[in-house]
């Protein structure tokens, strides 16, 4: 349960046990949790209302799968609500789903997991980075090994909030925006010096979006919607559509081939943020991992 979206990952387990998984469903919903209340540490009554809905329905999808065991997990917008325990109470109540609220370092560790599943790390530090709608966690890992992890809570919805005045997004707005992210981000950039990671790998609907952007513009519309588990977003495709992003208002943004309605705004926001991770250490080589937290909970209860 993100603070932008929902995520139901149904599994089928294979006798014998070290097959792969058979993936009987994978569905998304765009509950916009943060929406309205995060930057208050409040789930708003709307977004309330639509997590009890969004769950209700995945119980039916459950029930219809048969499943034996289910586990669910909540990130940043759940971690700081003060209504957060109430709507976990009430899910419960609801439908019978535990749901387990993680701490930010929790949710790193996973999201590590999960981008190995997906992209080959070998033994090369590489930077990790998962751009929720509450917090970003960036972590620095090889395909082994975990050198340093931290989960800021600067997401999406909370950048969106806090700097989003104006649309197109201003100069002085992403100057301010930047600054911020150099203040906030110190403990990074120290651990970027010290580990020296090669490459960013990025995981979360932002980077899904920016590979959409990237295919529609090669004149490749069926890779639109359907990201490899790892999909190269060159250098200079990525600028194109910070460019694009920054010039354009919410409308001429929601025109582009390969842009999704509940994106059209924070992913201004997030780019800045990825330029200013590009910009600030060095990097030019960018990876998407379509798989993020969710897979890597299951690798984990796979490895049990």
């Amino acid at each position: 349960m993100g603070t932008n979206t929902f995520h139901l990952l149904i599994v089928e387990l294979p006798e014998p046990k070290h097959q792969e998984p058979i993936t009987l469903l994978r569905t998304k919903v765009g509950v916009r949790l943060g929406e309205g209340g995060i930057s208050a540490d409040h789930i708003a009554p709307e977004a309330y209302a639509r997590a009890l809905q969004t769950l209700i329905g995945f119980k039916e999808e459950i029930e219809l799968h048969q499943v034996t065991e289910v586990r669910a997990t909540a990130t940043s917008a759940m971690r700081v609500a003060k209504n957060g325990p109430e709507l976990v109470k009430e899910i419960f109540e609801q439908t019978g789903i535990r749901v387990e609220v993680i701490p930010g370092d929790r949710e790193a560790e996973l999201i590590a997991k999960g981008i190995r599943q997906a992209v080959p790390l070998g033994q090369v530090p590489h930077l990790l980075m998962d751009i929720g709608g509450g917090s970003v966690e960036f972590i620095i890992a090889d395909e082994h090994a975990t050198f340093w992890k931290q989960s800021f809570e600067i997401g999406a919805q909370r950048l969106l909030d806090k700097f989003f005045t104006a649309d197109p997004l201003p100069a002085s707005a992403v100057q301010a925006q930047q600054a911020y992210l150099a203040e906030v981000l110190a403990p990074l950039t120290t651990a970027i010096a010290q580990y020296h990671p090669a490459a960013l790998v990025g995981a979360s609907g932002t980077f899904d979006t920016l590979c959409d952007l990237q295919a529609a513009r090669a004149g490749q519309p069926e890779l639109v919607g359907h990201a490899a588990p790892a999909t190269r977003i060159s250098f200079e495709s990525f600028r194109t559509s910070y460019e694009q992003l920054l010039h354009l208002d919410h409308a001429g943004r929601l025109s582009l081939p390969g842009m999704t309605p509940l994106r059209a705004d924070m992913i201004v926001v997030a780019c800045v943020l990825i330029d200013f991770v590009l910009t600030t250490y060095g990097l030019r080589t960018i990876t998407a991992s379509a798989y993020a937290l969710k897979e890597g909970l299951l690798s984990e209860l796979l490895s049990q």
